[in-house]
């Protein structure tokens, strides 16, 4: 993995990316793109975070790669997703999750070369080499509960995999849903996930998908739950692997969630690691160190390490990293520790209320490593 941090200094904008870049083989980029204050509005910055993404893809390190997934950071999603560009191939999200850099927008872009992709009805296909990857993001619906919502926004999916021949139980590798009030509306979200993962053959003895449930405000004011997923199918059921570091963490059904803790994917050229939301959790489901911001980032840390660890993969192979924050004056304490951890990872830190009131952090992360596996197909 290499990393870098280009300057767009007359942008006012930053992008910290990775490149995973086997010789001969596909390239895989994650970049996070933050933008300068400079006391101006949000269209004016967004335009300014377009305009870097074009120079990006201009750059020597991007030669070749085209974005396959942007996820937009916002700070007043109501107000300011009707100003975003939504490109046509591309998977685009938009959440309201703010920066606490002091920006309106930050973003995550996800590169890739030499696929062949397209875009039908906002879910993007990329295909290459007997793969078909499925990225639908930013879905919503408008009635009801968040119970009601999610369990809507499941069965709208189940139909879209249909279509390819996929089911949520074999082909969905990795899900995000955002509540809008994580404190009293996340609860309905689990119970609609759990009866629907029940229905599709999903349980605690057979397996769930890696996922993230985090606070976040979808732009229409009606919609409760925002729901991202992103399917494979073309892949043998032995190249998928659940993580579980059970010295660290419990199994989630133990307090009445369905999510795995993380997934790896291997293919013939590299492994793919997708960690879903981690806290400061024991391997009893206890929240660990409450009221302590440092202790709960260094445990936090240890998790994902574990995880890592059963994956045979280190943070050395972070691609990208999403941190979620409940407090916002705990930004600049978290941001030095990152800082210091993770110098050169591509990483966001966002104002987004954990599931647990006394959660005060979450992170996500995707880890790529190169291994050779003669037999998996190349990605």
């Amino acid at each position: 993995m290499d990393f870098s941090t280009i300057s767009f200094p007359e942008l006012g904008v930053t992008a910290e990316l990775s490149t995973f870049a086997p010789e001969g083989k596909i390239t895989e980029q994650h970049a996070i793109l933050h933008v300068e204050s400079r006391g101006d509005l949000f269209r004016e910055q967004f335009d300014r975070i377009r305009q870097a993404e074009q120079v990006l893809l201009a750059q020597p390190q991007c030669a070749g790669s085209r974005i396959i997934l942007k996820r937009y950071f916002l700070s007043d999603a109501t107000n300011q997703q009707p100003l975003v560009t939504i490109d046509a191939d591309c998977s685009v999200s938009c959440i309201q999750q703010a920066p606490l850099d002091g920006s309106k927008v930050a973003a995550w872009l996800y590169l890739v070369h030499d696929m062949e992709v397209e875009n039908q009805d906002a879910l993007v296909i990329a295909r290459h080499n007997g793969y078909c990857h499925l990225w639908k993001l930013g879905m919503c619906a408008t009635e009801g509960d968040s119970a009601q919502q999610t369990t809507t926004l499941l069965e709208q999916y189940e139909a879209v995999l249909k279509d390819f021949g996929a089911t949520l139980a074999d082909n969905c590798l990795r899900t995000w849903f955002y509540v809008r009030d994580v404190d009293t509306q996340y609860a309905g979200m689990v119970k609609a996930r759990r009866e629907n993962f029940i229905e599709q053959g999903l349980t605690e003895q057979t397996h769930y998908i890696a996922s993230t449930g985090i606070g976040g405000l979808p732009a229409d004011t009606r919609a409760i739950v925002q729901l991202g997923t992103y399917a494979l199918t073309g892949f043998d059921p032995r190249q998928q692997h659940y993580l579980y570091a059970k010295t660290h963490l419990n199994s989630t059904y133990e307090y009445g969630v369905t999510f795995e803790r993380g997934t790896r994917l291997d293919f013939g050229d590299r492994r793919h690691v997708l960690i879903s939301g981690t806290a400061s959790i024991n391997n009893k489901g206890e929240v660990v160190h409450v009221g302590d911001i440092v202790k709960q980032t260094e445990r936090m840390w240890e998790n994902v390490e574990a995880l890592l660890a059963e994956a045979e993969t280190t943070f050395d192979d972070i691609a990208q990293i999403i941190v979620y924050l409940r407090d916002i004056s705990d930004y600049e304490t978290v941001r030095q520790m990152f800082e210091r951890k993770f110098p050169a990872t591509p990483y966001v830190i966002t104002l987004a209320p954990v599931c647990r009131p006394t959660w005060l952090i979450e992170m996500e992360c995707v880890a790529i490593r190169e291994i050779h596996n003669e037999d998996f197909k190349d990605f």
